[in-house]
């Protein structure tokens, strides 16, 4: 914009430094000759009319107001405008232009979680399995590695000498007898075998008896027949006497004498198995009485006396702990 042709009023038209003339008039320096912007001239502006005051126009900072004297020039310098936040400052000079070492410029930082802007979870996930599966590893290799040298150690402990000593056979057999008891098995025997007394005999018509042979003592019902067996016994004590006979469903009973002496009550061979059949061989069944025996040998004997009912069949005799 030239100033011989700008007279309009509107501050659209007014010279765009006019600002800084407004600083010398607001010091209080006094209008120059002939007007000029921010001191009105010789007369009012007025539109379509150049200014006259463009012929006072000076160069900035030519005229020092409020002074009598010349002033050499001096440049005027703008005041400077504040940089927008953030941006470096109009006056800033690298560190660099001063002769100092060069800045080293900040890594710019990593970009926080994944693709998706969450953190990287998956990431860390498959971190935390690998530590797991190392430590995993390690405690196995420590285990192994521990019961290897434990091994070792027994070997070597006490330099060639093993640590236990093989145990001495003997060549020569120890003539000292076992302390450890053997089972005895107690005696257990047919009828038929025993000495028989009286009318007894043997027989195996009926069928069901488990002497060998399938024999078995018949003929006992009369008086005066026996049966009588020597049985060693190893120890003395109480013992139970197990009688197998038959009956044909009527209840039977005979004496019981042990080493010369007759039990009070009679042996007694009843119909236990409550059959109403006088078939005999369908009436097998047991009996047993207590009896107490001396160690060694002992004699034990069944007989049909008077008062007593030995319509029977004797099949074995067995001699069984008491319980």
């Amino acid at each position: 914009m030239a100033a011989g042709n700008d007279g309009a009023s509107k501050p659209e038209d007014d010279d765009p430094f006019g600002y800084l003339y407004e600083d010398g008039q607001a010091a209080g320096a006094q209008a120059p000759h002939g007007g000029g912007y921010g001191y009105p001239g010789p007369g009012p502006a007025q539109p379509g009319v150049p200014r006259t005051s463009y012929n006072q126009v000076r160069t900035v900072g030519e005229r020092q107001y409020g002074q009598h004297q010349h002033q050499p020039q001096q440049p005027y310098v703008p005041p400077q405008q504040q940089a927008p936040y953030g941006q470096p400052h109009a006056q800033y000079a690298a560190p660099e232009t001063y002769g100092g070492p060069p800045t080293r410029q900040a890594p710019p930082p990593p970009p926080r979680g994944n693709s998706g802007g969450g953190p990287n979870t998956r990431g860390l996930l498959i971190g935390a399995v690998a530590v797991v599966a190392v430590v995993v590893v390690g405690i196995a290799a420590a285990v192994i590695t521990n019961n290897g040298n434990k091994d070792d150690k027994d070997g070597q402990a006490g330099g060639n000498t093993p640590s236990t000593a093989p145990s001495q056979v003997s060549e020569e057999p120890s003539s000292e007898p076992s302390t450890e008891p053997t089972p005895v098995e107690l005696p257990k025997q047919d009828a038929a075998t025993l000495k028989l007394g009286g009318t007894a005999g043997t027989e195996k018509t009926v069928t069901g008896a488990e002497g060998v042979g399938g024999t078995y003592v018949s003929g006992f019902n009369q008086v005066g027949a026996s049966v009588t067996w020597k049985a060693n016994m190893p120890t003395e004590g109480a013992y139970r006497l197990t009688v197998r006979y038959a009956i044909p469903a009527v209840d039977a009973n005979a004496t019981l004498t042990v080493n010369g002496k007759a039990n009070s009550s009679p042996l007694g061979l009843k119909n236990f198995i409550k059959s109403s059949d006088p078939n005999l061989e369908k009436n097998w069944q047991t009996t047993w009485a207590p009896v107490t025996l001396q160690k060694g040998d002992n004699e034990i004997k069944i007989s049909c006396e008077t008062g007593n009912q030995c319509n029977v069949l004797l099949d074995w005799l067995e001699v069984t702990p008491a319980e």
